[in-house]
């Protein structure tokens, strides 16, 4: 049963039907659980929402909570449930390992771990040939920024500013969000550049994106010639020039960033950031934490869509539909610089991780769910922009598949981030109405959406009616 929303606005939209009936809930009761959420965990693990979900149950793209309620899940646990909650096939392989072995650790052979590697590095061109599994994204990045000191010799690492990888010590250096930054010392050797922002940055406009929804700033390129790419290529000549030696380690960059909103940057930017780094004797890193694994749609990994191949490619989240495990894939020569002294990973590529990854990349394959986000998220793209055409306060609508921004703003002309109390209200009135949808951006003015990728057109229809049914009542409450 739908919650009934407590307002003189209600929504047309009718929740799509399942026929998926959750367990009855039969844990501690919504004040215990507040109750030991304010006196055993962590205050730092914040929570959504003025009154916190109790979650029960999910089913695909669905979620439960402790009152039996359902809510379109489009978040998917931070971009991590790729192929639905609970998705059979992978449960069944699981359950099936978990009799098996758990765990033996990697100093042993055992298949899994052997069955994966060929498996997950087949997706891959050549020559990134080579895993290393981890526990975590943080993790992941830790490591390649490593190998790319180990191997190069060299020890800058640049990285775009918005950007979000990893909240470990050696990561907040690239982590370019200050919300994430804590005072004491970190970052030593890391650099940030200016984020290619076509949207809210100085440069930008109507074609430079790899979207099938462009920025409604007007642009004075010609076919061939992008003008924007070319100002944040100087910027980051201009950061090469000025704040780094000689040489560096490397480069990262998220295809699409992630916590910052679904930002994109201009058409071939990658391709000549690369090529700069390259000739400084740099490693170039690309995150698939966000973007891996079909979730762009049009191809299996976010760097494919910029047309470039990195030296190492870093994977977590979607990698396990919610498993905590993560990879580094690099080239033979560049992990043989890790081999030269020990590095041991004690649940890295253990059987159990092993064994979820793989039956998600045959779920991805046999559900057809590449495909699906790209048609459903270029669906999804061009019912949200007619949103951004009809409403003010949105300022933005990008992406590419199922990795999808809305920027909110308090008129389009300024593109001055909605005060986040608005932002949040316009939010707490989609829970309220069955829809769940993430935050992002510097100033926590981006909806995110990036749902299981086996969401469906209905869902999307029943979401962006939930989300115009909140915009409006925005409008009136302003009025």
């Amino acid at each position: 049963r739908q919650q009934k929303w407590k307002s003189s606005v209600s929504t047309q939209a009718k929740m799509p039907p399942c026929d998926f009936v959750p367990e009855k809930y039969e844990s501690y009761p919504y004040e215990r659980m507040q109750k030991i959420r304010e006196q055993n965990i962590a205050p730092s693990l914040r929570m959504y929402y003025k009154k916190p979900l109790l979650l029960h149950q999910g089913h695909m793209q669905w979620l439960f909570d402790h009152e039996g309620r359902r809510y379109l899940d489009l978040f998917a646990g931070i971009v991590t449930v790729s192929v639905g909650h609970c998705h059979p096939k992978v449960t069944m392989a699981t359950q099936k390992q978990l009799a098996r072995l758990w765990h033996t650790t990697n100093i042993y052979m055992y298949p899994p771990i052997h069955e994966y590697a060929e498996k997950l590095t087949s997706l891959f061109p050549d020559p990134l040939k080579v895993v290393y599994l981890t526990n975590s994204g943080s993790e992941a990045n830790d490591l390649a920024m490593f190998m790319a000191r180990l191997h190069t010799g060299n020890f800058d690492i640049i990285s775009l500013r918005g950007a979000y990888h990893g909240g470990s010590p050696y990561t907040l250096g690239l982590t370019s969000l200050g919300p994430y930054k804590h005072g004491v010392a970190n970052g030593f050797g890391c650099t940030t550049t200016m984020l290619p922002d076509v949207f809210r940055g100085p440069w930008g406009g109507s074609h430079c994106r790899d979207s099938p929804v462009q920025t409604v700033r007007k642009c004075s390129c010609t076919e061939g010639v992008c003008l924007a790419k070319d100002q944040y290529i100087e910027q980051l000549r201009d950061t090469l020039n000025t704040s780094v030696p000689k040489t560096v380690a490397g480069f990262i960059a998220e295809p699409i960033q992630g916590v910052n909103g679904a930002v994109q940057y201009p058409r071939n930017f990658l391709k000549e950031a690369y090529q700069l780094i390259r000739e400084r004797g740099g490693l170039c890193i690309s995150d698939e934490v966000q973007t891996g694994f079909g979730r762009t749609g049009s191809h299996f990994w976010g760097f494919q869509t910029h047309g470039v191949v990195p030296d190492i490619v870093t994977l977590a989240k979607g990698i396990g539909n919610g498993f905590p495990m993560a990879a580094v894939v690099t080239t033979k020569e560049i992990a043989n610089s890790l081999a030269e002294n020990l590095h041991f990973n004690t649940f890295g590529g253990n059987p159990l991780a092993c064994t979820v990854g793989a039956a998600v990349l045959d779920a991805i394959e046999e559900d057809g769910l590449q495909k699906n986000s790209e048609d459903v998220g270029t669906y999804t793209l061009l019912e949200l922009a007619k949103l951004r055409d009809k409403f003010e306060i949105v300022g933005d609508v990008r992406g590419k598949g199922l990795m999808i921004g809305v920027e909110m703003v308090t008129d389009k002309n300024s593109r001055r981030p909605l005060p986040a109390e608005e932002v949040s209200q316009i939010w707490e009135d989609c829970k309220d109405m069955g829809v769940l949808i993430g935050r992002g951006g510097l100033y926590s003015q981006t909806f995110r959406i990036k749902p299981p990728m086996c969401i469906t057109k209905r869902d999307v229809d029943f979401a962006v009616e939930v989300l115009r049914t909140a915009l409006q009542r925005h409008v009136e409450r302003a009025a």
